[in-house]
């Protein structure tokens, strides 16, 4: 994994009791220290404090998955450093599934036909005199006037996986109707409210672990800073779904949206358009 000023990074897959074993590279052209913590690690910061790598280095970590669920993990150097890193996209998700599978809320087998993942970010861009967004030569350079930004605690935009746009139109998500989907959804700085416009959570385990048992048929479900979570949902109409933050202003005027494009035929049955519009009688 190689992190400096990255989008957030991928989702890492593994079976509790597995070893997960990584690199982390610093490129010589780097300008910043960097380390990983793994909210599913045990101990020393959770790695944090055994990975430390200066420009032009690299460290090997591995350390054992003891607990199933999603995760956050985040570079976290020390002091402001940390925030700095975090709210430049230097973070992603570890998954640890079950090795007997997922269960529903009473212990029976649930399984999925495929999975997304979601990585919320909260991006603080300075402005310049004109109004338009700063850019910098290095991180280095950008640190002061973007730490200084930080402290309002007002994002210039909420993204999923790295820019606005990279889950909507052309990028959308896509399942057919009958296909169940496993979203995982990380955001390591922010608390979040995920919606998925259309559909619910028909499990969800909102705070991650897949020790507990999940909720089931939510609305909406939140995710605090810090955390992953994951939802199961099963598709029973066509069409476009919007999957997003819902504080509405973060999602429609920042950012904080995809798209879930469904194929297959429409259920009168569970919606159908008794009257098209027209003028009032």
């Amino acid at each position: 994994m190689t992190f400096e000023g990255t989008n957030p990074g991928p989702l890492v897959v593994a079976h509790v009791d597995d070893y997960v074993e990584l690199t982390l590279i610093n490129p010589k052209e780097s300008t910043m220290v960097h380390n990983m913590d793994f909210h599913a690690a045990t101990g020393a910061l959770g790695g944090g404090a055994l990975t430390h790598v200066r420009p032009g280095e690299q460290v090997t970590l591995r350390f054992k998955a003891t607990k199933p669920g999603v995760f956050v993990y985040h570079c976290a150097p020390g002091g402001v450093m940390i925030p700095y890193h975090v709210v430049t996209g230097m973070n992603g998700a570890i998954m640890i599934l079950p090795r007997d599978g997922l269960k529903d809320n009473n212990g029976k087998l649930v399984t999925y036909d495929k999975a997304y993942y979601i990585g919320e970010q909260d991006w603080y861009i300075p402005k310049d005199k004109a109004g338009k967004y700063k850019r910098y030569a290095t991180p280095t350079l950008a640190m002061k006037e973007t730490m200084a930004l930080t402290k309002s605690l007002t994002p210039s935009f909420i993204t999923y996986n790295g820019k606005v746009g990279s889950l909507t139109g052309e990028n959308a998500m896509t399942a057919k109707v009958g296909e169940t989907v496993l979203f995982v959804h990380s955001q390591a700085n922010r608390d979040t409210r995920v919606h998925l416009i259309g559909g619910h959570g028909d499990f969800v385990w909102a705070s991650g672990s897949f020790n507990d048992a999940p909720d089931t048929n939510r609305e909406t479900w939140q995710i605090a800073g810090g955390e992953a979570g994951a939802a199961l949902y099963t598709f029973l109409q066509p069409g476009l779904y919007v999957y997003l933050n819902h504080n509405l202003i973060e999602a429609i005027m920042l950012g904080a949206a995809a798209h879930v494009n469904v194929e297959g035929d429409w259920n009168n049955d569970l919606m159908e358009q008794v009257g098209k519009p027209g003028p009032i009688k």
